[in-house]
């Protein structure tokens, strides 16, 4: 599949119904999935791999990497509401993902059972709570070899000195990221920010 195919399938898939500002829940648009998704199949993370989408909201990443060939694909998100909606999506587009309600953060539950090779995931920024892309990380490189995420421009320094010892960033692009008004203390009904996309390998 194309990137253009793909980012129209993507494009169909409906948003939060009540996005939740605790959780910075931002739909990741359908170009940044699918340049996301598209990249990383050229480079042979996806067809054919196990793929797991934390944070995985409305199910973008996860449906996409399912699209793309991916042997199984889970998507992780601590917000019933937002799963019930990535449910529906993947069956919109007929394709096959196993989604769990779960919080990343939770020791508790069997981690080891969702390991994978390839992680996809749009973390919070921070912006309502500092530093809550750390936990995605954390489990990220716990469930798979190799990850792919997308951060606010700038992050990548962080995101070296914070894995240090156990990843290295092989990969940093740029990416435009369109932000559509969705929260009542937005002004704009879109904003055009910056992303960087990193892809960091499990030493």
């Amino acid at each position: 599949m194309n990137l253009r195919h793909l980012e129209m399938r993507l494009e169909r898939l409906q948003g939060f119904d009540r996005p939740r500002t605790s959780l910075e829940q931002y739909q990741t648009p359908a170009p940044v999935a699918a340049r996301l998704l598209h990249h990383a199949a050229m480079q042979g993370a996806i067809e054919g791999r196990r793929v797991c989408d934390l944070g995985c909201g409305t199910g973008v990443l996860a449906c996409g990497a399912a699209l793309l060939g991916a042997s199984a694909v889970t998507g992780v998100d601590i917000d019933p509401a937002a799963i019930e909606i990535a449910r529906r999506n993947a069956d919109m587009l007929g394709v096959t993902v196993a989604f769990i309600v779960a919080d990343i953060r939770n020791p508790d539950i069997d981690w080891a059972g969702l390991a994978c090779d390839t992680v996809v995931m749009n973390p919070p920024f921070g912006a309502q709570r500092a530093h809550a892309d750390r936990p995605f990380i954390d489990r990220a490189l716990e469930l798979g070899q190799v990850v792919y995420g997308i951060f606010n421009e700038g992050s990548s320094p962080f995101v070296a000195t914070y894995t240090e010892g156990r990843a290295v960033i092989e990969e940093v692009s740029l990416c435009a990221f369109p932000m559509r008004r969705t929260f009542a203390h937005h002004r704009k009904e879109r904003v055009d920010i910056t992303v960087e996309v990193i892809r960091l390998v499990r030493i």
